[in-house]
């Protein structure tokens, strides 16, 4: 079956660094278009980064310049290279996968960004 696991997360202080992994199972990981979105309590789940199969990114205007999103087809993987954190990027963040249609999504990673 499909999984997606997140790791990575934890606490850092404002304009640290953390890089964030979710490893996939179960479906043609190459073929996927890999997102990140962010989540905090009370509130709706905003997109953040995606990646195509084909590598193409983009980015919400929020970490443009500071977050970077790669993939490792042969290791089955999505990045999240997080810099110059923001208390504000602080959240669950979830990795998603969407092929032919479907979407997976993983159980999420905690990020807490201290000032």
């Amino acid at each position: 079956q499909v999984q997606l696991v997140e790791s990575g997360g934890g606490l850092v202080q404002a304009g640290g660094s953390l890089r964030l992994s979710c490893a996939a199972s179960g479906f043609i990981f190459s073929r996927a278009s890999m997102i990140w979105y962010r989540q905090v309590p009370g509130k709706q789940r905003d997109w953040v980064a995606d990646i195509a199969a084909s590598d193409a990114t983009n980015y919400a205007d929020s970490v443009k310049g500071r977050f970077t999103i790669s993939r490792d087809n042969a290791k089955n993987t999505v990045y999240l290279q997080m810099n110059s954190l923001k208390p504000d990027d602080t959240g669950v963040y979830y990795c998603k996968a969407s092929i032919w249609s479907l979407n997976y999504w993983g159980q999420g990673t905690q990020v807490t960004v201290a000032s």
